[in-house]
């Protein structure tokens, strides 16, 4: 099972049926440009859609992030729009400062199926511990900025002193 794979949308679909599992840790399903069974996506198409560049898109598939992308007869990477769902869900990772590795080793897990569900979920917990503890950074250094801006703000409506 692929990463990609698991991540399929919970929804019946006009494509074949295929034996995939739904990773309940996944982002929230989006629109897609195209309904399932015609999903068949340009590597040029999903940069459009996702803004990564193709540089990027081929690292995440070399370095085991977005393995077994479907190919063509001749070859050209073909993404899906479980791909796409896919990257939208790294993408939030990147976002709260996972490390790569973190992300590749939860996708590992997806791939080895649904008996690690605990690990994910440590993974996850982990990652949101990191992101609140930086939004809490944040908070703090947007208080110290308002009140420097409000000290400022009342030194410039302060009539002149002489």
């Amino acid at each position: 099972m692929t990463v990609t794979e698991s991540l399929a949308a919970a929804t019946p679909t006009t494509a074949p049926a295929t034996p995939t599992a739904v990773d309940v840790c996944a982002a929230a399903s989006h629109p897609h440009p195209r309904p399932d069974g015609q999903d068949h996506y340009t590597i040029s198409e999903v940069v459009a859609f996702t803004g990564l560049t193709a540089h990027t898109l081929r690292w995440y598939e070399r370095i085991g992030l977005m393995p077994h992308i479907d190919r063509s007869h001749t070859g050209q990477r073909r993404y899906r729009n479980r791909d796409l769902d896919w990257l939208t869900f790294v993408g939030k990772l990147r976002l709260t400062g996972m490390p790569v590795a973190g992300m590749v080793r939860y996708a590992e897990l997806v791939r080895e199926g649904e008996d690690n569900f605990a690990e994910r979920h440590s993974l996850l917990e982990e990652t949101r511990h990191h992101v609140r503890a930086r939004i809490a950074e944040l908070q703090d250094a947007l208080a110290v900025l308002d009140y420097k801006i409000n000290t400022c703000a009342g030194a410039e409506q302060a009539p002149e002193r002489h």
